[in-house]
């Protein structure tokens, strides 16, 4: 796809991040299956749940520009992923504490890159008069940044603690 202007550069941004989803939610259900905290489970299970929302609004939206959700890989997302697993699965942890606590933070890089690229999405779609599409997206947006939040509480609410 050759880039032109600001509506070339939204559709391939929505499309790499939906790549970035894709790929952020295989890793994340493999992350809530090494989890100790049931707390931790069930915080990065509803991340998946709102990874896939957001993967609904995106397709809906990219496909309602008449572009392929399916039209970007993200290589971006695939070195966070490569990087979740090997610390937070692979990675020899003897404490499943301190297991917790890298699967916190893998978790959280991975939900600050979706946070950069769904708040540029809103700002590019606000800019070319799409206001229905800027809110939905900036409900995916504010969604993230919430998950980001409780990933937070539970790191130093005792995630951290157990594991020092």
């Amino acid at each position: 796809m050759t880039i032109s202007n600001l509506k070339d550069i939204y559709i391939d941004q929505a499309q790499d991040i939906y790549s970035a989803c894709n790929q952020s939610e295989k890793v994340t259900r493999e992350l809530a299956a090494a989890a100790k905290s049931e707390d931790l489970k069930k915080a990065l299970n509803a991340g998946i749940d709102g990874i896939e929302d957001g993967m609904k609004t995106l397709s809906a939206i990219i496909e309602g520009h008449g572009a392929d959700p399916k039209g970007e890989f993200c290589k971006g997302m695939e070195g966070l992923v490569k990087e979740a697993r090997a610390h937070g699965l692979e990675e020899d942890i003897s404490d499943p504490d301190a297991r917790d606590a890298m699967i916190i933070t893998q978790y959280q890089r991975m939900a600050h890159y979706a946070i950069a690229g769904y708040g540029c999405l809103v700002a590019f779609a606000k800019r070319l008069g799409l206001e229905d599409e800027a809110k939905k997206l900036q409900s995916c947006l504010d969604h993230t940044a919430d998950g980001d939040r409780t990933m937070t509480a539970l790191a130093t609410g005792g995630i951290n603690k157990a594991a020092a």
